[in-house]
């Protein structure tokens, strides 16, 4: 009979009736290995498994006041000795102490009441107030330690309320059987399961035989910690553009309208900035801009005439106080606007990219939630073109495993621009996930100081996590399903 060395070392120390915890000591292995080889070793005939539920016996909040003061019916029997009358007991006991006393009494046997008159009957001590003279020295008390007397004991204080307390406790057994008497006297390893360091520098491993690993054997599933999936892929995300050389940049959550609008030369009337798109705050009231004076003028300028950047702007006058105004921002563009006054001359070439919460006012569908993560990037250099920024894309959506289309596209601050879409099998339609192209000059001139070509994405990132995933619905990624989430992979 082939038997696991936990196995072998159970019936060697298993001579009599004894518990897990013993054998777990006396053969020096943990105590699950011993539930579980005491499993294996029952399905074999070798040993029986007895389980026996007892009781764990503590007082409750009456019981500890009767172990001091002693129940209802021994006060009484203390006041009255042999008989006495319920009006000698109105000012030592309560109402309520009375008439419990009177039926355990009664019950008991230990007294009678007639006429007002109470007799005693047996002064003894009954086999209840011996049961909480122990629990008052011991506090708590096992079942099985309790003798045939004391037993009806316990039976007489389970029907008083609160006067103790009882759990129910598992214990178990290991019995031997003759064959595993037998055999256990005998038994040796003949075959290891793992290598241990002593095994391999004795070099006794040439000697041992190998058990056989059984993948079908069923094991319960572990749940270890892990990420959220969607932060998993925006990890992913990340890892792509730092291997393609892009260093990453981030920015506020509330945001100005003017690095949100404004400085994308996105014009103040523009149906975006309205209340059904953006989610304006009502306090603060505005907020102040650093170095606003040094971007303030160029970009009032590009805005209403087109400044110096051969455009002829939006021909309206420009306002100050709507460019303040507070907002959540409706994408991270306004992160690289930001970073393009940074750059100088020499810092050039420069690629940058931005991961970060975004909100929008949207309704919700499969594809659209109000608040959502976009990838935004740029990429300044005086030598790169359209094709680059295709390119840059294409390799993203490789890397993310999604086929991609360019579709022509229009955005107020980019020119030429483009749609990247994916294609849903299931739904037998492309969907849009974002929005790419080259930097106008009225944006890149007033905060850049200098024209220069100036690639730029922002990518709606929940959609293509989604995909990546495998979900039909964006939704999915933020419902709180246990499930999924432990079935999901870790890398």
């Amino acid at each position: 009979m082939e038997l696991h060395p936990h196995e072998v070392k159970i019936l060697k120390e298993l001579k009599r009736k004894s518990k897990p915890e013993e054998i777990a000591r006396r053969a020096e292995i943990p105590l699950d290995a011993v539930m579980r080889a005491s499993s294996w070793l029952s399905t074999k005939g070798l040993i029986r498994i007895e389980e026996k539920i007892t009781e764990d016996i503590s007082l409750g909040k009456e019981g500890r006041l009767y172990a001091e003061k002693g129940l209802p019916e021994r006060q009484l029997i203390e006041i009255i000795k042999d008989e006495g009358s319920i009006s000698d007991l109105k000012d030592k006991l309560g109402k309520n102490e009375i008439t419990i006393a009177l039926g355990w009494l009664s019950k008991k046997k230990q007294g009678r009441f007639e006429k007002g008159i109470i007799k005693i009957l047996n002064r003894e001590k009954t086999k209840d107030e011996k049961l909480l003279e122990i629990l008052k020295k011991r506090e708590r008390i096992n079942s099985e330690e309790l003798d045939e007397h004391l037993m009806k004991g316990l039976e007489l204080l389970r029907k008083r309320k609160d006067v103790i307390k009882i759990s129910e406790k598992k214990s178990i057994w290991l019995l031997p059987t003759e064959k595993g008497l037998k055999i256990g006297k005998s038994a040796r390893v003949k075959a290891i399961s793992q290598l241990t360091p002593e095994t391999l520098i004795s070099g006794r491993w040439r000697e041992m035989r190998f058990r056989p690993y059984d993948i079908d054997i069923y094991v319960k599933p572990e749940f270890p910690a892990k990420r959220h999936p969607l932060q998993r892929l925006i990890e992913k995300i990340r890892e792509i553009f730092c291997e393609m050389g892009f260093k990453e940049i981030k920015g506020p959550l509330v945001e100005s309208a003017f690095w949100n609008f404004d400085a994308l030369f996105q014009p103040q009337d523009h149906p975006a900035r309205d209340m059904h798109d953006t989610f304006y705050l009502k306090n603060p009231k505005e907020i102040e801009i650093p170095d606003f004076g040094k971007f303030k003028a160029n970009v009032k300028r590009t805005h209403e005439d087109g400044w110096t950047t051969g455009s002829t702007g939006w021909g309206y006058e420009w306002s100050e106080e709507v460019a303040k105004k507070p907002i959540l921002r409706t994408h991270t563009t306004a992160v690289t606007g930001r970073y393009l006054t940074k750059i100088r001359m020499e810092d050039l070439p420069t690629q940058v990219f931005c991961i970060g919460k975004v909100f929008r006012n949207e309704s919700i569908d499969y594809k659209h939630l109000p608040e959502f993560y976009q990838v935004e990037g740029i990429v300044v250099d005086e030598n790169v073109n359209f094709r680059n920024l295709l390119g840059i894309l294409k390799e993203f959506y490789d890397h993310m495993g999604s086929k991609v289309r360019f579709r022509p596209a229009y955005f107020p601050y980019t020119e030429m621009s483009v749609e990247p879409e994916v294609f849903i099998e299931e739904r037998g339609e492309w969907i849009e996930l974002g929005g790419a192209g080259i930097f106008r000059p009225e944006v890149v001139k007033p905060l850049l100081g200098f024209d220069c070509p100036v690639l730029a994405w922002g990518l709606g990132l929940d959609r293509v996590v989604a995909l990546n995933l495998g979900l039909k619905d964006i939704r999915e990624l933020y419902i709180s399903d246990l499930e999924w989430l432990r079935r999901g992979k870790i890398v």
